[in-house]
């Protein structure tokens, strides 16, 4: 689809000599012209245009107030500002309100074709990541994968990108942050949907019929083999397979995956011919792949064909802002598994939640919310709970007081800080004590940030740009 610029200036002829220097430049381009800055917003509301070149002085409406209801309107949009030589202080003001460059009268060609190709990489760019961020809001993401982390915003944006794709996807993180559950969100999304998707627990099939169940076996192929059996590989023709802990597969197997991958057919255990699968080959692994290829473990070139495409799944120990919304998830879940009333869990024991440090990762947190769902017999989840449910001392909190219990919003608020406060105290861990990294991550403003710094007492070590 053609990109469209809109070129805004009340000198036709001038706008017209800009359009066939774009145009001679960016032949793919639709040039769309305004001679005001009121018929340029009419023709924005429309969807007009992703690049919009204004100039600065006009009658009525001027660029800058342009500007101004032009990113109301759509605030993606890029926005490049003409201005003349007396004016560098009118565009440098425009810049600070959201114009991402500016051309002085007259305008250079050559530096005029550079402004705008830049202006329509980014165009392109803020494009593409506004399709993914909506397809990760889809609702066939939202069911399995639960957080709206920055890092599970991320995983959800790349799980979009590449089921779109029909590459293979290699899915790679610690035990129990969800790599089943992402291969199957990518399966979903992907034009095989609705086709067969085919899960093999690679560790949990003995070495010697491993072969046998992902590519089946002929009558009398080995002892036992009393008939024919046609395998996983087949059986997901036209879907998705996933090869889930490729990491632990012999190398015996590792050969014939590789000429999976490469001729996409099989050959059945005892059989000379080989059958054609039109399938999806998904892989997922908690192993480091590169050190198993150092030691021998694991075939560089099958590392090489999995690899096309990579998504990985962040641990919980990077995304504690989500145990909350996880736990309450887990919860209602585990209370909809037994036939029980809903359930909640109190501020202090999200606060002991929020702050354990779960090196199982969702799948231990899931674990023990179950076990809290069985222990609590009321609607509220309380500390004491939590203590009965681990046998004792909760790791990662304080051991159960007899203190007086406080106001429900004094509590709420106290947990509110403490959650704060840590969040703060890891994002800048991880920037460095950059604030702008930090603000970028958190997706706070940074001048909105500084103040939520100021309010917790929480400091900067970032140096002079914080």
């Amino acid at each position: 689809m053609a990109q469209r610029i809109l070129i805004v200036d009340d000198e036709r002829d001038f706008a017209q000599g800009l359009a066939r220097h774009i145009q001679a430049g960016f032949p793919d381009a639709e040039c769309v012209l305004a001679a005001s800055g009121a018929e340029a917003l009419e023709l924005l509301e429309a969807g007009e245009a992703e690049l919009m070149l204004t100039d600065l002085r006009m009658p009525g409406l001027d660029g800058q107030e342009l500007l101004r209801q032009a990113l109301e309107t759509d605030p993606q949009l890029t926005v490049i500002m003409l201005t003349g030589h007396g004016s560098v202080e009118a565009a440098v003001a425009a810049l600070k309100a959201g114009a991402y460059d500016f051309l002085t009268k007259p305008v250079n060609r050559d530096d005029l074709l550079r402004a705008v190709a830049k202006g329509l990489d980014r165009a392109k760019l803020l494009g593409e990541n506004r399709s993914l961020r909506e397809l990760a809001r889809r609702p066939e993401l939202d069911r399995s994968l639960v957080g709206s982390s920055p890092p599970m915003l991320r995983m959800k944006e790349a799980i979009a990108a590449v089921a779109a794709s029909d590459y293979t996807v290699l899915v790679r993180g610690e035990s129990g942050t969800g790599k089943e559950l992402v291969a199957a969100s990518i399966h979903r999304l992907s034009p095989r949907g609705q086709r067969p998707f085919v899960t093999v627990n690679c560790p949990a099939i003995p070495e010697h019929l491993l072969e046998s169940e992902l590519f089946g076996h002929v009558k009398g192929a080995f002892t036992g083999a009393d008939k024919a059996r046609r395998g996983l590989f087949v059986a997901a023709r036209g879907g998705t397979i996933l090869l889930d802990e490729i990491g632990d597969v012999p190398m015996s197997v590792q050969t014939k995956l590789l000429r999976v991958l490469q001729e996409r057919e099989v050959r059945p255990v005892g059989s000379s011919e080989t059958v054609k699968v039109d399938v999806r080959i998904l892989a997922s692994t908690n192993q480091d792949l590169e050190a198993r290829i150092q030691s021998g473990q694991f075939r560089e070139d099958l590392f090489y064909r999995l690899n096309v495409l990579t998504v990985a799944t962040p641990p919980l120990r990077d995304r504690r802002e989500d145990i909350p919304l996880l736990a309450s998830y887990f919860l209602e879940q585990a209370c909809r598994e037994m036939g029980l009333p809903s359930k909640t869990i109190s501020p202090e024991a999200m606060a002991c939640l929020s702050a354990r440090p779960w090196p199982g990762n969702v799948r231990e947190l899931q674990s023990f919310v179950r076990r809290l769902t069985v222990f609590c017999p009321v609607e509220q989840v309380g500390m004491a709970h939590l203590h009965q449910a681990e046998g004792g001392r909760v790791e990662g909190c304080a051991p159960r007081q007899e203190a007086p219990l406080a106001p429900y919003k004094q509590a709420k608020a106290h947990v509110l800080d403490e959650f704060t406060r840590s969040y703060l105290d890891h994002v800048l861990e991880k920037t460095g004590g950059n604030v702008s990294e930090a603000a970028r991550i958190s997706g706070i403003e940074r001048v909105s940030l500084q103040k939520i710094m100021k309010r917790m007492g929480t400091k900067s070590t970032g140096g002079p740009r914080d």
